[in-house]
């Protein structure tokens, strides 16, 4: 898996590099609307049986290395181990902004960092889950079958962003992000954990830290052309 990432990356760079080379005199600037989805959520979707998602995002280039952007999605996750079988559902936004790095070359190629925040909204059902007694030696363990339904559930948090995208074809855009989340406030019932949030992704008791991924196709809608 991580040799797979490091090969997107590269290839990403790659383009990057022969795109700037090729147009580095070029003074082009296109000012517009860029709508995108988010690839691997679809390959996720078709692949993994305990997943099930699909986002939307867009961007406004409302500077020449400075982007306003927002996505809005929906998850449904599985959530399988040896202790615990649990489900959850739920839709999600993010608003941010994402800064150009690159910002010597005029270049509908990018190199950017960002930052954004993000709400969730969601349900989550615990099916079934182990519980230990530690007084008795012969009932050390029990699995529980009886269904929690905890609905209404939200969450928010912040997340930082470092991506590239490269144009492959005139206004069409390949697409890689990193992501370093952060939660900030989350609903909580019976004082049961939030094992998954959409949008976020997989949490943690000993951390409000997360990370993701995305790899995006997406168009450029020209609205200004300088």
């Amino acid at each position: 898996m991580l040799k797979y990432f490091i090969s997107i990356i590269t290839f990403l760079f790659v383009n990057i590099t022969i795109g700037n080379v090729k147009i580095a005199n070029d003074t082009l600037e296109k000012f517009g609307i860029r709508a995108g989805l988010d690839l691997n959520k679809i390959i996720k979707s078709a692949t993994d049986e305990d997943y099930s998602g699909f986002s939307l995002s867009g961007d406004i280039r409302l500077k020449e290395s400075f982007y306003v952007f927002t996505e809005i999605g929906n998850e449904e996750k599985v959530i399988n181990s040896n202790y615990l079988n649990s489900s959850v559902k739920g839709t999600y936004v993010k608003f941010g902004v994402n800064f150009k790095l690159n910002k010597d070359i005029r270049t509908q190629n990018i190199v950017y960092s960002g930052l954004s925040a993000g709400y969730s909204n969601f349900d989550q059902n615990i099916n079934s889950y182990t519980i230990y007694n530690t007084h008795s030696i012969y009932w050390g363990e029990s699995i529980i079958n009886s269904p929690i339904n905890l609905s209404n559930l939200n969450a928010k948090w912040i997340e930082f962003m470092f991506g590239m995208k490269t144009e492959i074809l005139n206004n069409l855009f390949l697409g890689f992000e990193l992501q370093l989340k952060n939660v900030i406030k989350q609903k909580n019932i019976q004082n049961i954990t939030n094992f998954y949030i959409p949008g976020f992704n997989r949490t943690y008791d000993s951390s409000g830290l997360g990370a993701g991924f995305s790899y995006t196709v997406s168009y450029l809608i020209p609205v200004v052309k300088k």
